[in-house]
């Protein structure tokens, strides 16, 4: 599958996404170590704290059903407007480091330029504990 396909995915799961406060939906689509595409998009809450992000809830989904190794991830901000790519966050790039992503592919709107990335590049010092 490539880039562009991914991202047309990301952007159809993004538009389940529950955004009432924000506007800003992002859906996003992981790849686990067979192939399998498992989609999420991000979930608001009142209490900003218990908001959950799309790639969280892709990657939940996935280890959910068993997944522990996931190649991927493909995130598409639908709603970013004026800016070329939108990348996740810290929290979402700890959470791929943990489950082994080496790629991630993003975007922003329709439109936008689609950038592919090693997880390395973007999350360099990612933390491990030892054992």
């Amino acid at each position: 599958m490539t880039a562009d396909e991914l991202v047309a995915e990301a952007r159809r799961a993004a538009q389940q996404s529950y955004s009432p406060y924000s506007k800003f939906r992002v859906g996003a689509v992981v790849v686990d170590s067979e192939g399998r595409r498992h989609t999420g998009a991000n979930v608001e809450n009142a209490a900003y704290g218990s908001s959950i992000c799309a790639e969280a809830t892709a990657i939940s989904g996935a280890v959910a059903r068993g997944v522990r190794r996931i190649e991927g991830v493909a995130v598409a901000c639908v709603d970013a407007a004026g800016v070329d790519v939108a990348y996740p966050c810290g929290n979402c790039r700890q959470l791929m480091n943990e489950f082994g992503v080496e790629w991630v592919v993003v975007t922003a709107g329709k439109g936008s330029e689609v950038r592919r990335h090693q997880l390395s590049d973007l999350h360099p010092y990612g933390f491990f504990l030892p054992g």
